[in-house]
């Protein structure tokens, strides 16, 4: 999926990824940077490639107004893993946020496990040493519609446009790959960090939460080249993805393609949200990688070893589709044009991604299970992927991809500080619905 931010100015897409402290995974572009205005941010992209995997004690920040994993620049690795929740009322729930919220907390800032009776299983799995170091990870917490709509009194708080994933036109969805009460996204810059965290919560958590599917996947770490340019990372297609992905750091533009608020009539508990949707898409890469050269780039609309446009000459050129109605150039079907146009009225359309590739072995036909962990984020799912995945509908990229999972999902705000937790505005919504 490509999009195009709204701001074409930034002078230079591909920023010295040290200055924002991204390098080493830094804190400064976390989302909790929107509590205050700042001057104006220099470009940053979610899908740039990873610059380093080292570096574990890195930390991300938990407490502010937006949780963390959605802006902040992407590591090497990550994870969903969709869960059925077991509650039965408000109390059920606020614990359920309670206990989640503290195991993420000590996840996220590391530690060291207590010492218990060796004659009691171990408080933690030992994956990781005696010491528990933050290694960048973050976990985003979503809700599926399904939460809502099985408990009745939680139905009347379901986000507006929350809904369960349907079929699109080239889909094959797999019931056991799909859908979820509750979605956490895994991000850090080793694998084991995030198996570690997912055994942490199934243990601590297995009263309440039953892992229904998951899947893992990550991006090829690039070292930055000699100017301190650093490029998107490439999928398993073979091209650079997230070339046109909105400008993270901007906190304005994020405010309006990201963020949730007054603006989006939602429920007040929702202010400071987003939606997720998340697809698991499965690529025939045997049968692409025996496509001509050509052909890919006329599918896709770029070009496959630098990334820019078939009009352009660099990754971070946007293609002028004015100069070029009749599709002579870029055709008419190119998966980039068909998912924005450039047209002011593709702009609310846009939605910022997150990807991950996912290799998944070998399938009983003898062909490579391997493909993409796409996932969005944007502040209405109906004008975003929605919408755009419906103009993708036929597309000749159809060929060579199928979904096969995935669901949406609303990601809660952000926990304030260390006397909030996260769902506590939702949970606070239920009681103050059930006095009335």
């Amino acid at each position: 999926m490509t999009n195009q931010p709204l701001n074409k100015n930034a002078a230079n897409r591909r920023t010295v990824l040290k200055t924002l402290g991204l390098a080493l995974g830094g804190s400064v572009t976390s989302g909790f940077a929107h509590a205050t205005p700042s001057a104006a941010p220099l470009e940053h992209h979610v899908t740039d490639a990873p610059v380093s995997a080292n570096g574990f004690h890195q930390s991300q920040p938990f407490y502010g107004r937006y949780q963390s994993g959605i802006i902040n620049a992407r590591p090497a690795h990550g994870m969903i893993a969709a869960f059925d929740v077991l509650v039965k009322s408000p109390d059920d729930l606020e614990r359920l946020f309670k206990a989640l919220t503290q195991r993420i907390v000590f996840l996220m800032q590391g530690g060291t496990p207590p010492d218990l009776d060796p004659k009691l299983p171990p408080a933690d799995s030992g994956i990781l040493g005696p010491e528990i170091r933050p290694d960048n990870l973050t976990i985003t917490v979503g809700l599926g519609s399904s939460l809502f709509t099985e408990h009745d009194w939680l139905a009347a708080h379901k986000p507006k446009l929350l809904q369960r994933m349907t079929k699109f036109q080239n889909d094959a969805l797999v019931a056991d790959l799909c859908h979820g009460d509750l979605s956490l996204q895994f991000c850090a810059n080793t694998p084991d960090t995030i198996i570690h965290a997912l055994r942490d919560i199934l243990k601590t958590m297995s009263d309440q939460l039953y892992l229904r599917w998951k899947q893992e996947g990550n991006v090829p770490v690039i070292p930055p080249s000699p100017t301190g340019e650093v490029e998107s990372a490439r999928n398993f297609l073979g091209f650079r993805d997230g070339s046109a992905n909105p400008d993270a750091g901007d906190n304005q533009l994020m405010d309006q393609l990201v963020w949730v608020g007054e603006n989006n009539a939602e429920p007040d508990w929702a202010l400071n949200g987003s939606y997720q949707a998340v697809r698991i898409i499965r690529n025939f890469v045997e049968r692409w990688d025996r496509t001509p050269l050509q052909e890919q780039e006329q599918i896709i609309g770029r070009k496959k070893a630098s990334g820019a446009p078939l009009d352009g000459e660099k990754e971070s050129q946007v293609p002028d589709y004015t100069k070029d109605q009749d599709g002579a150039v870029t055709p008419l079907d190119a998966h980039i044009r068909l998912a924005n146009d450039h047209s002011h009225a593709a702009q609310k359309n846009l939605m910022l991604r997150r990807p991950f590739n996912y290799s998944n072995g070998v399938t009983k036909s003898g062909q490579l299970d391997q493909g993409l962990l796409f996932i969005c984020y944007q502040a209405d799912l109906e004008q975003g992927f929605i919408t755009v995945q419906r103009r993708l509908d036929g597309e000749p990229l159809e060929e060579y991809i199928k979904p096969v999972g995935g669901g949406y999902y609303y990601i809660l705000p952000g926990a304030v500080d260390t006397q909030d937790c996260l769902g506590r505005s939702l949970v606070e919504a239920v009681r103050k619905t059930q006095k009335l």
